[in-house]
């Protein structure tokens, strides 16, 4: 689930005179690709909107932990800091504002990542509360609670393009490591607090092992979603993008300073 918005974005092609300029196939074909690119995605992310407005409004009935209602608003400010003094923007504000192109089968790993933290941990409170099974209910909100900032976050950010790309990389990093604590926990409730009745009907037993194994599932898929998508590829990639455009407008404006230079030294000899 992490990065989706960020790293897989519908793109935004800044040569539009190149592609008016293509022949017409080949533009037919481009008008064919991006519904495919970015269709699955958008509509992805208006769902997740959607429940998002859900999950806030059904978390605030006091099943999120103090430190879990802090932690987007400490994150915010933090983020803003670090917006402002140490990773300015640089550049434009135009153009694509994605950090990872990936393939069709990263898209689906978003899809499955959607569906094991946000789809199913929603079933299962939304279950647990039809059930009057407080415990399920209490033990997945403040996962469910963190995620729906999370995607508000990445959603703000990525519309505004006002942030430069280690701040919104730094976004799923922040909130998975977070969620990762906060499923630890999810784990430990319903392994070791929550036992199974002796005489639990077959109903009964497939909702008990359905909240074990979401769990779990929750914990496998963010822990290589965080060791092994956003440390080593999604931050050094937000990184390296972010200097290049950094040294491209340093170099810029040393170009500028010297042919202003340039330009001056003439008129200071011709009044000598």
């Amino acid at each position: 689930m992490s990065s989706v918005t960020l790293a897989v974005a519908p793109r935004t092609d800044p040569n539009e005179t190149a592609t008016t300029s293509a022949p017409k196939l080949q533009q037919n074909s481009l008008r064919q690709q991006q519904p495919a690119i970015g269709g699955v995605m958008g509509s992805l992310r208006v769902i997740e909107l959607q429940l998002v407005a859900f999950i806030m409004v059904f978390s605030a009935s006091g099943l999120v932990p103090l430190l879990d209602l802090v932690f987007p608003a400490v994150t915010s400010a933090y983020l803003l800091v670090l917006s402002r003094l140490v990773f300015p923007l640089y550049g434009t504000t135009t153009g694509s504002t994605e950090i990872f192109q990936g393939s069709r089968l990263f898209r689906f790993y978003v899809v499955l990542g959607t569906t094991i933290g946000l789809f199913l941990p929603l079933a299962y409170v939304l279950g647990g509360f039809a059930r009057g099974d407080e415990h399920a209910v209490r033990s997945a909100t403040p996962h469910l609670f963190l995620l729906s900032f999370q995607i508000l976050t990445e959603n703000i950010i990525s519309g505004l393009s006002l942030f430069s790309p280690p701040v919104r990389a730094l976004v799923p990093l922040l909130y998975t490591v977070r969620r990762i604590f906060v499923i630890i926990d999810w784990i430990y409730d319903v392994w070791v607090n929550k036992a199974l009745p002796a005489n639990a009907q077959f109903q009964d037993v497939a909702w008990f092992w359905f909240g074990r194994g979401l769990a779990v599932a929750s914990l496998v898929y963010f822990s290589i979603n965080l060791f092994g998508f956003l440390i080593p590829i999604f931050l050094p990639r937000a990184f390296e993008r972010y200097f290049k455009e950094r040294d491209e407008v340093q170099a810029k404006t040393a170009e500028d300073k010297r042919s202003a230079a340039a330009n001056k030294l003439p008129t200071d000899k011709k009044a000598d």
